[in-house]
């Protein structure tokens, strides 16, 4: 009889054991919509770890109100707090607060090179101090790993060569330059402050410019434009 009560007990320990742990999925992403892969994460109470796939999915054992962690070497660390009603969760990361940090994320594994330039574009476009900048290749040169800006002219307002890394042909004229939705020659004369975001295509994302994109993309949405919507 007290060998059979100490199974039960065990039985009952067991079961309130397992129930006390739940399995979470989620997704991590940086700029809301961009997926981050190997990042890890790990749940403080459970002292569980894992990282996320190549699409930022992940699935990890958890505490019923445990604290999951997200760590990666060039972004900010993230803490939330699973609730009770929680199967799965989304979590969007920071970059760490310089430019640099989009190019390293490449050689960590988080996003692919070809995601490079539009994660350089996503930071550029968070920044609220372009106002610091004297000219807009300064912003550009400044703000943007991945792109190229030949200062060889130091005459203010003059245009300067750009060149966006990774284009595959090597004959590639400069980019095309794309302001508020039209075609310009040139950008020397856009203030920084007027400047809301900047985008980056190339290859397949700026063959929709034809011979024109050959060179890839620049895209300016400036302040002034988006007030008037």
């Amino acid at each position: 009889m007290k060998k059979i009560i100490l199974i039960a007990l065990g039985i009952l320990f067991s079961v309130c054991l397992f129930a006390q742990h739940r399995v979470i999925y989620g997704t991590v992403n940086v700029f809301n919509n961009m997926t981050l892969a190997n990042v890890v994460v790990s749940a403080k109470k459970a002292g569980t770890k894992t990282t996320t796939d190549s699409l930022g999915n992940f699935a990890i054992v958890c505490n019923e109100k445990d604290v999951l962690e997200f760590y990666g070497k060039t972004f900010y660390k993230e803490r939330i707090r699973v609730r009770a009603t929680d199967d799965s969760v989304k979590v969007n990361m920071k970059f760490l607060d310089s430019p640099e940090n989009v190019e390293m994320a490449v050689g960590y594994g988080y996003i692919t090179k070809d995601k490079a330039t539009t994660a350089v574009a996503a930071l550029t476009g968070s920044r609220d101090d372009f106002c610091s900048y004297r000219d807009i290749y300064e912003l550009i040169s400044g703000r943007c790993a991945g792109v190229n800006v030949n200062n060889s002219s130091f005459l203010p307002g003059s245009e300067k060569d750009v060149t966006i890394r990774g284009i595959n042909s090597i004959n590639a004229n400069g980019p095309l330059y794309v302001v508020d939705g039209v075609t310009v020659s040139e950008i020397a004369n856009i203030v920084p402050c007027d400047v809301k975001r900047i985008s980056f295509l190339k290859d397949a994302e700026a063959s929709i410019y034809g011979s024109r994109g050959g060179g890839g993309v620049i895209l300016i949405e400036t302040v002034k434009a988006s007030d008037l919507r």
